[in-house]
């Protein structure tokens, strides 16, 4: 498919990746599947061409893949956190040697941008960097402080959860097949990962990458096929499921995991807002608007699907910025020639296709865009920006999941931030003024998991010490940061009594040591001591 992939991508590390039909067996190998299991073809956005045959994993594959990782995992989890650590840095060095590979692969699989697959490349080296860097140090033993000072020594352990399932969607098939995946095995566990088949070659090429790396073949497995047949067979079987994808399928993953329960980690969908003040610095907060909306043709759960503008500015600000979203080229090119990428499916076209006829259809102007672009690919669609979209239109508070944002005016910050929480939403937000002190206030006054102030989603994605993740329908639990790895350990707590103990007390009898305790509680109030 790549017909400038001609170097031995074996032999040379920085290759394009090229569709050998050797090396895509090679990668199909690493599936659970039994033999004569069913396959499915997949196929290119940018041409509609099919890319590879995939074998699809049963019910009992995806069992036979957790019972594999279940017996390798002890292994891997008795080995130190710093030992673990050295194979997540040799992952960061192998993703950045191998970048242009990869984002051929992104590229192929999902049809976006070279610009966006790269995002992708330098996420997962970011985490894999920081979980090495900063994991141990999360896991390790922590001492509190004992019942009993000086004779309670207590001790807070952190033991791997044991297998972890990851269901990842095909819009980011890099970053979201292994970014939950590095700390849930520095962290001790093994991984089983179901990612969409359309980007499954991509997940696949990640995890041989891992186990290049150094990470045991059965602690890394992988399974295909249809979500709620196998997903739902690896919910069953795991002790933790990360799922990333649409709030409706979000909530059937948590009641799974409830039943059992075990823990689900769900980033969910958003309708996620930008507000540009009165006092913004229109140029940058329209250079900034535009890779927020746009950004991966509009397909990641922390693109803007709604831009509110103070009515101050907002016809200056719509002069900058639809003139930038108008010179946005796309193209099909595995180069850095194309600004916006290709939709990933007929399906997805159909569904931004109709939100948009329908916000017409109810009184909504367009802007710019609004028109697909078979002259460029099947699933080409311009990048769109509606005002006016009525209240009953779809594309008012549903998920477009694509390259359209609907304009709004405010005339206050007031009513800005209560427009921004207009949504059952809360994932992602971004706030444009030049006061950052006042940005900052706006931003606690949104309800979302992540505020941007003066930059697009990159400044709180990218930035994994803190934790990344959704409120309200936008999903629970969250990734990135030390959150990000103690979702997958169970704490226990350990102590250990010396000398006496509690039994000198009790053995003076209830009434007495309930006025001896109550007297050295009341001692350590007084005292301001940090006991118990």
């Amino acid at each position: 498919m790549s017909d400038r992939a001609l170097a031995d991508p074996e032999s040379d590390p920085t290759a394009t990746w090229a569709f050998d039909p050797a090396r895509v067996r090679r990668l199909t190998a690493r599936v659970s599947a039994s033999a004569g299991a069913p396959r499915v073809t997949t196929t290119a956005p940018f041409t509609g061409a099919p890319l590879a045959e995939l074998p699809v994993s049963s019910p009992d594959d995806v069992r036979a893949a957790v019972a594999r990782a279940r017996s390798a995992q002890p292994a891997w989890a008795a080995r130190t956190p710093q030992s673990r650590a050295r194979i997540l840095l040799r992952v960061h060095d192998l993703v950045l040697a191998r970048r242009a590979q990869l984002m051929d692969l992104v590229q192929l699989e999902c049809g976006k941008a070279r610009a966006h697959a790269y995002e992708e490349v330098a996420d997962v080296a970011v985490n894999a960097r920081w979980y090495a860097r900063n994991g141990p140090a999360l896991v390790a033993d922590v001492r509190h402080p004992g019942i009993v000072p000086g004779l309670t020594r207590v001790t807070e352990v952190r033991h791997p959860k044991g297998v972890v399932g990851v269901i990842a969607p095909w819009n980011y098939p890099l970053t979201l097949a292994i970014s939950d995946a590095l700390p849930a095995l520095l962290a001790g566990n093994a991984v089983v990962l179901k990612p969409d088949t359309r980007t499954a070659l991509t997940a696949l090429a990640a995890t041989e990458l891992l186990v290049e790396a150094g990470v045991p073949q059965d602690v890394a497995g992988v399974v295909l096929g249809d979500g709620p047949v196998v997903g739902g067979a690896l919910i069953d079987a795991v002790d933790h499921i990360c799922f990333t994808g649409s709030t409706a399928t979000g909530r059937v993953v948590a009641q799974q995991a409830a039943a059992r329960l075990v823990g689900a980690s769900l980033e969910l969908g958003g309708k996620n807002a930008a507000y540009v003040a009165a006092d913004a610095d229109l140029d940058r907060a329209a250079e900034g608007a535009v890779r927020d909306c746009f950004s991966s043709s509009g397909q990641l759960c922390v693109s803007m699907e709604r831009l509110v503008l103070h009515e101050a500015i907002a016809d200056a600000f719509l002069d900058r910025f639809l003139g930038r979203v108008r010179r946005l080229r796309l193209g099909t090119g595995l180069d850095f020639t194309a600004d916006m990428g290709s939709l990933v499916s007929a399906e997805q076209l159909a569904r931004v296709r109709a939100h948009v006829d329908d916000a017409v259809a109810k009184g909504a102007t367009v802007l710019a865009g609004g028109r697909a672009r078979p002259d460029v690919g099947p699933l080409f669609y311009e990048p769109t920006v509606l005002e006016g979209v009525s209240p009953e239109a779809a594309c008012f508070r549903e998920e477009t999941f694509g390259p359209v944002v609907a304009v709004r005016r405010a005339g206050s910050d007031a009513e800005a931030v209560a427009i921004m929480n207009d949504t059952d939403y809360g994932l992602n937000a971004t706030v444009w003024t030049r006061d950052t002190r006042r940005g900052a206030v706006l931003a606690r006054q949104v309800v979302a998991g992540t505020v941007s102030v003066n930059e697009n989603f990159v400044a709180t994605w990218g930035s994994v010490a803190a934790p990344m993740g959704g409120r309200r329908s936008s999903g629970l639990g969250r990734r990135h940061g030390r959150e990000g790895i103690l979702r997958f350990t169970e704490p226990q707590t350990v102590a250990v009594q010396r000398g006496p103990g509690f039994g000198v007390l009790y053995a003076q009898g209830s009434e007495r040591f309930t006025q001896q305790f109550t007297a050295a509680l009341q001692l350590a109030r007084k005292a301001h001591l940090p006991w118990p």
